[in-house]
């Protein structure tokens, strides 16, 4: 069943520019921020292993969705959804996948900004020698005074922004295309790099055995799901990016090799970037379970007590920086796609006031590490209350209804025929999976915390 549509906006210009796009969407600070620090929380090498399962089990299956609807749309999210809805001959509340998504990436990018700015200004602050020899104390303070800085926060957040919607306004070829194909690349220089310098003056050993040794009498119930939901959320699911890109990518071009291409390269880099933190970690006497704390006090603290901690630490927060950019810039992509696709604005023009939208709801997040810090809902910060909506509501939410639409909702032969580069046998495996598992993986993750949250 041939798919006649076409999209607006440019379509990828080889499979090997999705994959890095997607990629580019899928890796982030949850890979080097987030991945290193909830493994040492949770236990090291049994949770990685529980985490790999949940990749494979539940992220590719999902991914896979969310790619195929994209592709048979050809449109942003919301207009994608819009068609497919009336293909399916379904109600149009299905339709809100599309708008939960787009509303989900603009809400996220106003927060991810502001953190990512931290990591723009470390780059300064390592440069500039300020972590060489300080002590644990002086280095907190470091990270203490930004956040009690809006003025500063909020320069970090302007550019960052700024650096995000530029990149956005140039279009699918010029400007993501482009952007992936010289940013995705760097990245895995630049954590090479950092693995070899991990190799030399690190604890490479204690930090290999930490991240690969199985023992799983150091998880709980929390740490699998945990490992479930990180797998889920680190491949960029139920935010309309992985759609969005999907609407840009080839007919014909297989889905399936391609998905589990970008989840392997999203999952080597939370690896690798695990390989190239947990040997500075031990070799420093650092305590893996830091928390969100062991990217911006443990390893400049280690950094500045290193041979050539200058020049390495600061090659370190440009990398994160590299990664949140490659991520920031497809958060936005699905509502700016729909913009233009009813003709509200040019690209440029739509790039330009979402953007500020964007950076106007960040001004929340922002100010909640600060002048608004006694100021909570639920007991939870502006920036506490975003993160909980979207990361525990909206895209478990969208995961869900996607796994639903595809694997129940739409005709077995429309689905089979947007996946036609896949053999019969997988595809058979692929659609059961979607069907009866991804649903109640993503249920109980969706469920837990708010039990969590709520209960006590």
């Amino acid at each position: 069943m041939e798919n006649a549509r076409s999209t607006i906006h440019g379509v990828w210009s080889k499979r090997l520019t999705f994959i890095l796009a997607a990629t580019g969407s899928a890796v982030g600070l949850g890979n080097i921020w987030k991945f290193p620090y909830i493994t040492g929380e949770n236990g090291g090498g049994a949770f990685v292993l529980v985490y790999l399962v949940c990749i494979a089990a539940v992220g590719i299956s999902v991914m896979m969705a969310e790619v195929l609807l994209g592709r048979r749309g050809r449109s942003s999210p919301v207009t994608a959804m819009q068609t497919l809805t009336k293909e399916s001959n379904v109600h149009g509340v299905w339709t809100g996948i599309g708008w939960m998504g787009a509303i989900a990436g603009l809400l996220i990018l106003s927060y991810y900004s502001v953190i990512a700015g931290w990591a723009l200004h470390f780059i300064v602050q390592s440069a500039s020698g300020a972590f060489e020899g300080a002590d644990s104390a002086a280095v907190g303070q470091v990270f203490d005074s930004l956040l009690a800085d809006p003025q500063t926060l909020l320069g970090w957040h302007t550019l960052f922004m700024v650096m995000t919607m530029t990149v956005v306004a140039r279009g699918v070829t010029q400007g993501l295309g482009r952007a992936v194909e010289i940013l995705m690349p760097c990245l895995f220089v630049l954590l090479i790099i950092m693995v070899g310098y991990a190799v030399k003056l690190g604890n490479f050993s204690e930090g290999l055995a930490f991240l690969f040794k199985v023992d799983f009498s150091k998880l709980s119930a929390g740490s699998v799901l945990t490992a479930v939901g990180h797998a889920f959320f680190t491949l960029s699911l139920g935010m309309g990016a992985i759609m969005a890109y999907g609407a840009y990518m080839p007919d014909h071009a297989p889905v399936g090799k391609t998905v589990v291409t970008v989840a392997f390269l999203d999952t080597l880099v939370a690896l690798v970037a695990g390989m190239a933190i947990f040997p500075l970690v031990f070799a420093n006497g650092i305590e893996p379970s830091a928390g969100p704390g062991l990217m911006f006090v443990s390893l400049p603290l280690a950094f500045g007590q290193m041979p050539g901690g200058l020049f390495f630490g600061t090659l370190f927060f440009v990398l994160v920086s590299v990664a949140a950019w490659s991520s920031s810039i497809s958060l936005i992509e699905p509502f700016v796609a729909w913009v233009v696709e009813k003709k509200l604005l040019s690209r440029v023009g739509a790039s330009v006031v979402l953007g500020i939208v964007t950076w106007t709801i960040g001004l929340l997040t922002v100010l909640s590490f600060n002048e608004m810090s006694d100021h909570k809902l639920f007991g939870l910060t502006a920036f506490d209350l975003l993160d909980f909506i979207t990361a525990n509501l909206m895209l478990p939410l969208g995961g869900l209804f996607i796994a639903i639409f595809v694997g129940w909702i739409m005709k077995r032969e429309i689905v089979r025929a947007e996946l036609d580069a896949e053999p019969e046998g997988l595809f058979n495996l692929w659609y059961t999976v979607l069907r009866y598992i991804a649903p109640v993986a993503v249920l109980v993750v969706f469920a837990y915390p708010l039990i969590e949250k709520f209960s006590g």
